[in-house]
């Protein structure tokens, strides 16, 4: 089984090697853990790992060998590979989609209580238990309209909650930029000032005191011409958010080359009231919320990034923060932060023809104010000029 489990991380693409894979096994010989799936977890990562950066491919490849179909079903069983892919990948049509039924929040996690004291085993396909590929409201793969989602990943990306821990990426800020034009288009947002030291020469007023001396030199110099504008970032990261890395990252680069005085911080779906800046520390090291919107002055130029995705109830329920119990919802967090900077934009990369059809970005648009804008260059162009009105 756990030579299968070292083949699984190097499809992974994770550069773990057969001198670290022998170290695991000795651990395990000698029993250095007890006997559990986490412990295992934290064994293999600790043995496996050498770069804090791979954290996220080895979760992601863990949870594929250790919650995937595939592990489940004996392999001597004749099941056509087929045939298991459809099943598990089937799409209902609009009419049985409209035939789920929508528990409601409250409904949804008494529901799902009730089916943990309950269930003893493993389902697939079906429309009660908690399990893989069917239409009941609890497990992952399925197409139920609100769901919770746990282990695996999911498909219809609603899941009003998410039951599984994942270690979210950094957006990369030296990620080459492949066209300038994500640059130019920044470049709308200017307040050039002169500040701090006289280091630049100030040719004009050079010629016109060394005219006015009789044509002894007289040089004057002047502070540098900087771009004065103040940038708060806040940037979605994680879950459906992996589509749009490279566009995010291209943004992320770019925005920090043009901003000299620019701030950022991380949040999945929504901002509550925690905000933090390394993903991979975010359990740990975490901002408050209110701490940031006390610390940038109301000048200050706020952009949202994010694809605005998400259950419906993650902004208007508290509680329904996917990850954890947020004690107010979402939408009041963001009415704080557009109270609090009236210059504000939402640039979401997601398709401008898909918007119409998710409930929760017609929500967010209504509470920026309609001022979202697509992850384009005409967007990006309207966005700066919303922002430097």
């Amino acid at each position: 089984m756990l030579i299968d489990f070292f083949f699984a991380l190097k499809d992974g693409r994770l550069p773990v090697s057969i001198r670290e894979f022998l170290v695991l096994l000795e651990a395990l010989r000698k029993n250095v853990i007890e006997p559990s799936l986490d412990n295992f977890y934290f064994l293999a990562r600790t043995t496996l790992v050498k770069d804090e950066a791979y954290y996220d491919k080895f979760d992601q490849a863990f949870g594929r060998y250790f919650k995937g179909v595939e592990t489940v079903f004996d392999e001597n069983m004749e099941i056509p590979a087929d045939w298991l892919l459809q099943r598990l990948a089937r799409e209902l049509t609009p009419e049985q989609r409209a035939q789920l039924e929508k528990f409601g929040y409250d409904k949804l996690m008494a529901r799902l209580k009730e089916l943990l004291e309950e269930q003893k085993e493993r389902h697939e396909g079906g429309n009660k238990w908690i399990g893989t590929g069917g239409t009941s409201p609890f497990g992952n793969g399925g197409a139920n309209p609100e769901g919770i989602r746990i282990g695996g990943s999911g498909g219809q990306r609603n899941a009003v909650k998410v039951w599984d821990a994942r270690a979210f990426k950094d957006y990369d800020a030296d990620r080459e930029i492949g066209t300038r034009n994500i640059k130019v288009a920044l470049r709308r947002l200017r307040k050039f000032a002169r500040t701090g030291a006289e280091e630049e020469l100030a040719l004009d007023d050079t010629i016109r005191a060394t005219a006015n001396n009789a044509g002894y030199l007289d040089i004057k110099m002047q502070a540098e011409r900087k771009n004065n504008i103040k940038v708060l970032m806040l940037l979605d990261v994680g879950g459906s958010m992996d589509d749009h890395i490279a566009r995010t990252e291209e943004l992320f680069s770019a925005a920090g080359s043009e901003f000299k005085n620019m701030a950022f911080y991380y949040f999945h779906n929504c901002v509550y009231d925690y905000l933090w800046k390394n993903n991979r520390r975010r359990q740990t090291e975490r901002f408050s919320t209110w701490e940031v919107l006390r610390t940038y002055p109301a000048d200050t130029k706020l952009i949202f990034v994010g694809d605005a995705t998400m259950s419906p109830y993650e902004i208007l329920q508290p509680g329904a923060s996917v990850e954890y119990s947020n004690a107010e919802a979402g939408a009041v967090w963001l009415q704080r932060f557009t109270g609090n900077f009236p210059h504000h934009v939402w640039l979401n990369p997601e398709p401008h023809n898909l918007w119409q059809y998710r409930h929760s970005i017609e929500l967010i648009r209504q509470l920026v104010g309609n001022r979202m804008y697509a992850l384009t260059i005409d967007g990006l162009e309207q966005a700066m000029r919303a922002l430097s009105k």
